[in-house]
């Protein structure tokens, strides 16, 4: 298949029937293991794809704008362009990256709640309007930076864990309202409407029923003292499971409905970030290092295990918390990774934890996990790896880059992809698209790693 411009960007490796996921995995882990082995990601854009179409399924009234910050991957910026989802970004390179790809204007919000004035310069000058704020100070700059601003008023909303010390609550709260919306009327700028803020670990449909009944009082007021109001945001919140969307759905809809009905006019958004790339990206890390110490005694010296003393493993593997495992730095859990490697069904396991290569006591990436014995070169594959983990490392050096990422789509995601009116002709013009052909000694292969 021919490239779909003169210079495409980005290759997809087009899936035929017979190959799967897994099947791409051991290509590159084989590859890798004959060179340097260095860490690498496996994006299957078809999974953005069936999110967006859930998306669609369970929330059709509410349309979509990515958190770029999420995961700013060019590609997946392109896909769900594709897919007409707007986008919200927290600076100024989003900003950019976003509107390199043709995004409009008028798709963009700028949700930064801490604005350089030069990034707001930056957005007046670009016409972009959409902005969110949430004090008095915010509100000052942008009236002396962009007065023709639109702004969403950003609003805090109940934690939804009062005894998680990491429940912080953003936003202004609801009886300071009135006062941000007179200031904003005297320094004339405009409000158009209300954005709620929501973890992405929020469980509780009640959380987004109270910010909806905020919201309608939150508009009553801007309209009472003169503003338009036609935006609603319900913000984030989005992990990525259909049981938590038809959750949401069902709570907000009603919500909706009662407070928002449609001969009103109002514009529902929302902001998913990890709905559609969390699934949708694979990493893979090897072991660069190993140590053995004591069962919960791990500042003991190697020698001093007992020889009748089960052992436990600290693996060190060539990404940590200072690049793609950066979430872990916010106290986000990861997941214990699979192995890919040959085991038999009885294979003991030992208490092992995995640490990144810098040294560092903070480069943690999972506290504790059961594995079998693992040797320096082996694979482990991280699943459910899109989210907050694609970005500049932390502590960049000479030799520290952000893992490859290789792009897959099957040609069964790509027909149905068709079908939602995405043409190679027409969007995605920044992609060749590749037939992907295992070899026989690939296609023999017979390692353990789940599709």
């Amino acid at each position: 298949m021919k490239g779909i411009t003169d210079e495409p960007q980005y290759s997809v490796s087009l899936l035929d029937g017979g190959t799967a996921l897994c099947d791409v995995i051991n290509n590159h882990i084989e590859e890798q293991t004959l060179s340097e082995k260095n860490a690498f990601f496996v994006a299957d854009l078809g999974a953005i794809m069936r999110q967006h179409v859930r998306w669609r399924t369970h929330m059709p009234q509410i349309r979509p704008y990515y958190a770029v910050r999420c995961n700013s991957s060019p590609a997946v910026i392109e896909v769900l362009a594709a897919l007409g989802s707007g986008f919200t970004c927290s600076n100024k390179s989003e900003l950019e990256l976003v509107q390199s790809h043709g995004i409009t204007s008028e798709d963009i919000i700028y949700s930064g709640v801490c604005k350089q004035v030069s990034h707001i310069k930056y957005t007046a000058k670009n016409g972009i309007d959409l902005l969110v704020c949430d004090n008095e100070a915010e509100l000052r700059k942008i009236s002396r930076c962009h007065p023709n601003a639109k702004l969403l008023l950003q609003v805090s909303t109940e934690a939804c864990n009062p005894d998680d010390e990491m429940g912080m609550t953003f936003g202004c709260s609801l009886k300071d309202c009135r006062h941000l919306l007179e200031s904003a009327k005297e320094l004339g700028v405009e409000v158009v409407g209300v954005r709620s803020h929501i973890s992405s670990t929020c469980e509780d449909d009640q959380v987004y029923v109270h910010a909806i009944s905020d919201a309608r009082c939150i508009f009553d007021m801007g309209e009472e003292i003169g503003f338009s109001m036609s935006i609603l945001d319900i913000g984030g919140g989005f992990s990525g499971s259909e049981t938590q969307l038809e959750m949401i759905n069902c709570a907000v809809m009603s919500m909706v409905d009662l407070y928002f009905p449609s001969s009103t006019g109002v514009s529902i958004i929302a902001e998913p970030g990890s709905f559609f790339v969390s699934a949708a990206f694979t990493l893979a890390v090897n072991i660069i290092s190993k140590a053995v110490v004591p069962r919960d005694c791990q500042d003991q010296k190697q020698n001093d295990l007992s020889p009748n003393e089960e052992p436990e493993f600290q693996y060190y593997m060539n990404e940590g918390v200072y690049g793609s495992f950066s979430s872990k730095l916010s106290e986000t859990v990861i997941a214990a990774p699979c192995v890919h490697k040959n085991m038999s069904l009885d294979c003991p396991v030992f208490s092992s934890s995995l640490w990144g290569p810098s040294g560092d006591d903070l480069d943690q990436v999972v506290d504790h996990c059961l594995l079998p014995e693992l040797n320096i070169g082996d694979w482990l594959l991280f699943a459910h790896a899109g989210a907050f983990t694609l970005g500049q490392p932390l502590l960049p050096s000479t030799d520290s880059t952000p893992p490859p990422v290789y792009y897959i789509i099957s040609s069964r995601d790509w027909l149905e992809m068709q079908d939602t009116g995405i043409t190679s002709e027409t969007t995605m013009k920044n992609f060749s698209w590749i037939p992907y052909f295992l070899s026989s000694c690939q296609t023999e292969a017979a390692l353990s790693v789940p599709a």
